[in-house]
């Protein structure tokens, strides 16, 4: 199709999950089932780790902040995934999918970033037991949380200042149920050649790096915790696992979808309702059933 350079899009229509009315009512009824739990458990973790002053260490002050980066990513892609089961109406405007792409990429580079902070603070934990809290206080706690914050808005502002430099003149279909770089980036009247290069470099890369980063840093810490540590070992396996797994759940399926030229697969749709919606819930199960404390005080 001939694009027209003059006409400018100003909406993108979605086409969804599926087009089965039946499929997509049992589908709004799961998904919203997960998107319940992950907000009502992310909320107890965070209401929790408030008011017990027993979990008022660096640990669970970041495992708060987790969590409520975990409520707020489901929201943002969540309600429009729920609302397109329901709903005929799957378009949006071209400002409001800069802005949802802006808050995806903001909380989840914020969220990256939170998982290197987490891995430090084991490795704090581990290696200067004696000192760990005097390092990690709770000034240098927030302002590693605040750099995590920063570095998420850094990538977000990038991420969007390159597709801000791009026309879109048509077509305006993006066969997803959300909107994100991989999937607007093709509808540009341009040659984007260069421009998907310098996303999957900003993105991709960033996170295979990172990735193999937290893989070392977790392999030396349980090494350590292995070999020297003694009392209180089989607790301190648990929470390195837990974070480990947690770390797989979020890597792996954004590497996936961001550190590949921008083609579609079949496993496109799979993967990214698993990276934008079921995660947010597993990262919760992961944390309450694995965690010795706060399994205990959510037992209470």
């Amino acid at each position: 199709m001939e694009k027209n350079l003059s006409t400018p899009v100003t909406e993108f229509v979605l086409l969804g999950l599926t087009q089965n009315p039946k499929l997509q009512r049992f589908l709004f009824v799961v998904f919203f089932i997960i998107y319940l739990n992950t907000w009502l458990g992310n909320f107890t973790i965070i209401t929790t780790v408030i008011t017990d002053h027993q979990l008022h260490t660096p640990m669970y002050f970041l495992l708060a902040n987790l969590a409520f980066l975990d409520v707020s990513e489901s929201s943002v892609n969540a309600p429009k995934l729920l609302s397109g089961l329901l709903t005929q109406s799957k378009t949006i405007s071209f400002n409001e999918c800069l802005l949802q792409l802006f808050f995806f990429h903001f909380i989840a580079g914020a969220m990256v970033f939170l998982l290197v902070v987490m891995a430090a603070d084991r490795y704090v934990a581990i290696y200067k037991p004696l000192r760990y809290m005097t390092i990690m206080n709770r000034g240098v706690c927030v302002v590693l949380v605040l750099n995590a914050w920063l570095g998420g808005l850094v990538h977000s502002a990038v991420q969007l200042g390159l597709l801000l430099q791009l026309p879109f003149c048509g077509p305006n279909v993006l066969d997803n149920f959300y909107r994100d770089i991989p999937q607007v980036i093709k509808l540009a009247c341009i040659d984007t050649h260069l421009v998907k290069w310098q996303m999957v470099f900003n993105a991709g890369v960033l996170l295979i790096i990172i990735f193999i980063i937290l893989l070392i840093s977790y392999t030396v810490i349980l090494v350590k915790i292995r070999t020297h540590v003694m009392e209180g070992k089989s607790e301190a396996l648990s929470t390195c696992g837990t974070q480990i797994t947690v770390v797989y759940l979020q890597f792996i399926p954004s590497i996936f979808i961001y550190a590949r030229p921008f083609k579609q697969f079949t496993l496109d749709k799979v993967i990214s309702v698993i990276y934008t919606v079921i995660t947010m819930m597993l990262n919760l199960m992961i944390y309450t059933l694995r965690n010795a404390e706060m399994k205990k005080v959510s037992g209470d």
